[in-house]
């Protein structure tokens, strides 16, 4: 029996199979999909590999497969999948195998993986009745022996450190009862349960459909009970009851005994998504995977989910690769979110993995969004996604009534503060009310520069070619792209100055502007720096909404799908800020977040009002957000793309070209924009392609970072092209000193 084994490694030539002989003791457990080790090369130390598919002869002398790892195996279906992956994301197959492995088992030894948390129970070796015999005709002479064996009878099996604790026994005590042939003491394997801290909400049962709803509804089920492979996108707008369909969708699934995937895109939404799941079908059914939980968590969620027992799947854009067991429907909230994509390898979009497994599995998936992204919607009015849409509010609240302020007019009249005069007088007035306000600004930190007065010099982190931030409460300057800090300076090192100022602004920045205006008010910050431990979402979620904290100050975490019945007003400070960057989803980007962040207030009873800053009061992504009017948007929108030639009237691709020394990326950059030419002319593939230029931000983590861009309509040709052309760059490039990356239509033009 021979094996074909992919070698996990990043190493690009390294990227195919290698055949190994199978030992006559192994054949019964191995499996395509099982994780092995073997010798590989030169290296004295085992490699690890996957089983990618077996063959029975070969031309070589094979060396043996030395060791399998039983338990950690990847079903066969994943490993298609991952070789699918593979070649449509320019990556290793091992790169993908990696997203379906369970967590904590991504080295290079199959025995440093993280294992089943276990814990010593004691139960009763001996039979009830005679323990009770022995103990009534004083056979069991000591008393701390019998008060043992009566714990034991009443509550049966018990973990060893509350037998010590309730029976108050000791281990000496615990040990000769054993030794007397009473008792047995064995490992058995705990969960870690990443909701053990959580408060249970109260149970629901489902909510009564709007007629929107009922239709979006009935669609879906209609889908689920056919077995079809449909695609769905609920258009509607904020809060007309998105989750109440996902979750009667996931009871019809599970009724009929089968799985769901539900992905959120943020870490901070989960929280409030597991309490509504939890309040629906208890705690037992669901399992959560995101990386703020421990690497035990995850690993303890993932069998949980490998086993059967969980039934609904919650998560990040990873969840979407845990093994479901008869996987029946996938839900993607919040569709449109750019978290969808990955920025690293394999540098995926979850949307279109999702879509590839529901057509594997002929299953339907459910997208849903208040501000579809661009693409998905072009996709539903042209029949390829069947639209259903919401255009009430299920609660019958009414939506926000939406202010434009304009900030020049603002400076005209003197006011230099972070707030306009209007939205300070609605948060004054909201206070006296006791109602919440939510204010956005989408950037962290105190000061966004720091800048010479005298000279122009602008502080830059040493390793990027970045404006570096400066956060107030450290005292530091911090690069947010590697990291790197240093203290402030106090004297501009090119001209000896001391005229230093401190320019724009920052979460940091507006808490302590709000403190200082509102002295009595009481406030809360949630952004990267206030979220990095563990729950920190959960918790400060949870003050805001039940400790009746007056503001809530953050970054776009604050402004995706939670639900506050008392903020009734949303200040958004800067809603340029996502305006003015060089890529062809600004206006896309910001429409989205201002609606987003609008459908925060007046979600119940309680009326809402926002206020939107900005210097382009006519800017029109900013003019459809005041109306909530996504269809304007899209109309004025998809017009420009298609005048540009950008998605969805073609695809984009970025090949990145990064390395330490610049000549070298430069001279490779070249070399690969030579090749695609010559094979663009001669066989006259429909592609422009752009002359490799350096990256708009050209360096980061010392690398210096150049790219070429390329406009086509993606499809096969185009995928071996790319894929032929990296081939052929890494086969004559030995060095590692270059990385090169592609990216489909990615989420940032950076």
């Amino acid at each position: 029996m021979i094996a074909q084994v992919i070698i996990n490694t990043n190493a690009k030539e390294l990227n195919k199979t290698f055949e190994y002989n199978v030992p006559i003791e192994m054949q019964p457990k191995i499996k395509i999909g099982s994780r092995v080790l073997v010798s590989f090369g030169r290296s004295k130390s085992l490699e690890e590999g996957f089983v990618i598919g077996f063959v029975e002869n070969s031309k070589y002398k094979l060396k043996d497969i030395e060791k399998i790892e039983e338990k950690d195996f990847i079903d066969e279906e994943y490993i298609e999948l991952a070789k699918w992956m593979a070649k449509r994301y320019f990556c290793n197959i091992s790169e993908c195998i990696k997203l379906m492995l369970p967590p904590g088992t991504k080295t290079k030894t199959v025995d440093n993986r993280v294992k089943e948390k276990t814990a010593k129970f004691v139960s009763l070796k001996v039979e009830e009745d005679k323990v009770k015999e022995e103990i009534e005709q004083n056979l069991i002479k000591s008393d701390k022996h019998i008060r043992l064996l009566n714990f034991l009878l009443e509550n049966g099996e018990t973990n060893i450190t509350e037998l010590e604790m309730f029976a108050d026994v000791s281990k000496a005590v615990i040990k000769t009862v054993e030794k007397n042939g009473y008792i047995e003491i064995k490992d058995k394997q705990i969960e870690r349960n990443p909701f053990i801290h959580k408060v249970m909400p109260d149970r629901t049962t489902n909510l009564k459909f709007t007629e929107e709803q009922q239709k979006a509804y009935n669609a879906i089920e209609t889908a689920i009970d056919d077995k079809m492979n449909s695609e769905f996108l609920i258009f509607g707008v904020t809060g007309s009851g998105k989750t109440e369909i996902y979750l009667q969708a996931i009871q019809k699934v599970l009724n009929e005994g089968k799985s769901s995937i539900m992905l959120v895109p943020e870490i901070s939404l989960t929280p409030q998504m597991v309490d509504r799941f939890i309040s629906r079908f208890g705690v037992n059914k669901i399992a959560v995977l995101h990386s703020k939980l421990s690497v035990g968590e995850r690993f303890d969620s993932w069998n949980k989910i490998k086993s059967g027992e969980a039934k609904i799947v919650i998560g990040a854009r990873s969840a979407m690769f845990a093994p479901v067991q008869n996987l029946g429907l996938i839900i993607i909230d919040e569709e449109h979110d750019s978290s969808y994509k990955s920025e690293m390898t394999p540098r995926y979009d979850v949307r279109v993995v999702a879509r590839k497994i529901a057509k594997n599995k002929n299953i339907p998936l459910v997208l849903g969004s208040a501000t579809p992204d661009m693409v998905t919607y072009f996709k539903a009015t042209k029949g390829e996604i069947e639209l259903l849409e919401l255009t009430k509010r299920a609660n019958n609240s009414k939506l926000p009534n939406v202010e434009i302020v304009d900030l020049r007019e603002e400076l005209a009249n003197g006011n230099r503060s972070m707030l306009s005069v209007k939205l300070y007088s609605e948060i004054e007035k909201n206070l006296k009310e006791h109602h919440q306000t939510i204010l956005f600004l989408n950037r962290r930190g105190y000061s966004t520069f720091i800048m010479c007065r005298n000279c122009g010099y602008t502080v830059k982190c040493k390793h990027c070619n970045i404006t570096m931030t400066y956060h107030l409460k450290e005292n530091k300057l911090k690069c947010h792209y590697c990291g790197y800090e240093e203290k402030p300076v106090k004297v501009c090192p090119v001209c000896k100055s001391e005229n230093i100022r401190y320019f724009g602004t920052g979460t940091q920045k507006l808490e302590a502007e709000i403190n200082k205006l509102f002295p009595n008010a009481s406030t809360i910050r949630m952004d990267v720096d206030t979220v990095t431990k563990k729950n920190s979402h959960e918790q400060i979620l949870n003050k805001f909404k039940n400790d009746g904290i007056d503001i809530l100050i953050g970054t776009q975490m604050v402004v995706k799908g939670h639900h506050f019945p008392n903020v009734t007003l949303v200040g958004v400070i800067a809603a340029d800020s996502s305006l003015n960057i060089d890529d062809y989803m600004a206006s896309e980007r910001t429409f989205q977040i201002l609606t987003q962040v609008e459908g925060r207030a007046g979600r119940e009873s309680l009326d809402g009002k926002v206020i939107v800053q900005t210097y382009n009061p006519d800017n029109f992504a900013i003019e459809c957000a005041k109306k909530q009017d996504y269809k304007a948007f899209y109309n004025t929108e998809i017009a420009l793309r298609k005048q540009l030639k950008y998605p969805p009237f073609c695809d984009i691709i970025i090949i990145g070209i990064s390395g330490e020394k610049e000549q070298e990326v430069i001279k490779l950059s070249e070399k690969l924009h030579s090749y695609f030419k010559q094979r663009i002319i001669t066989e006259k593939i429909g592609i422009l392609l752009y002359k490799p230029l350096p990256a708009p931000i050209d360096k980061i983590k010392n690398n210096y970072r150049w790219r070429m861009i390329i406009k086509c309509l993606y499809n096969k040709q185009i995928n071996d092209l790319i894929n032929d052309g990296l081939e052929q760059i890494y086969n004559s490039n030995k060095s590692q000193d270059v990385r090169v990356v592609v990216s489909i239509n990615p989420s940032s033009m950076m």
